[in-house]
């Protein structure tokens, strides 16, 4: 009995330092944390991060106000209308310009889950086109992506899409951004953010 009453203790000890050691990104109620560069539309409704082509219809996007190395991060994601989206990580940006990796979020056979060099190599890997499958248009999706050191693996309603091995990436470090790609007539929801930093 008291080995058994052990183990649930070091169980609970181990749930309680997982759940402090796991940041949520967004509060739900602002933007406070975040910085948005451009003219396009960043707000929150219901509870949820939305981003929305605005008049000037191009790219806009809103960056995490730390910087993120080495991170396991979660979110779930519902493309309202055209969901040409992404989330970026280890960037830095001026202006609109942004540098850094880019984990896609777009339309059915867009490439979702992929990885895209910005201002760089471009294209770095692609998921296959059976693995496209696995997106939801629609509907609330979750996406989870792990980057350690040099290697990168993207995760799509609980499926692996990609993973890659880059030295470049392992060089690299900055902030976390959520894209909006010009052209207008994009709607994007965004919820359920929590990051886990590594060492």
């Amino acid at each position: 009995m008291k080995k058994l009453l052990f183990v649930l203790f070091l169980c609970s000890v181990t749930a309680i330092l997982c759940a402090q050691s796991s940041d949520k990104l967004f509060n739900r109620k602002d933007l406070t944390g975040w910085t948005i560069h451009g003219t396009e539309k960043w707000y929150v409704d219901k509870g949820e991060l939305v981003c929305e082509s605005g008049p000037d219809k191009q790219y806009g996007y809103l960056s995490t106000d730390k910087n993120y190395k080495n991170f396991i991060l979660t979110l779930k994601f519902k493309q309202e209308a055209n969901g040409n989206s992404g989330v970026f990580f280890h960037s830095s940006i001026e202006g609109t310009k942004i540098s850094g990796w880019q984990v896609e979020v777009a339309p059915v056979n867009h490439f979702t889950g992929g990885i895209y060099e910005s201002y760089g190599r471009g294209w770095l890997i692609k998921p296959k086109p059976e693995d496209e499958k696995r997106l939801k248009y629609g509907k609330w999706n979750k996406m989870k992506i792990k980057v350690a050191g040099d290697e990168v693996t993207t995760w799509l309603n609980g499926h692996q899409m990609v993973y890659l091995k880059d030295a470049k990436i392992g060089k690299g470090e900055g902030f976390i951004a959520l894209q909006i790609h010009e052209g207008g007539g994009i709607k994007v929801r965004w919820k359920d953010f929590k990051i886990k930093e590594m060492p």
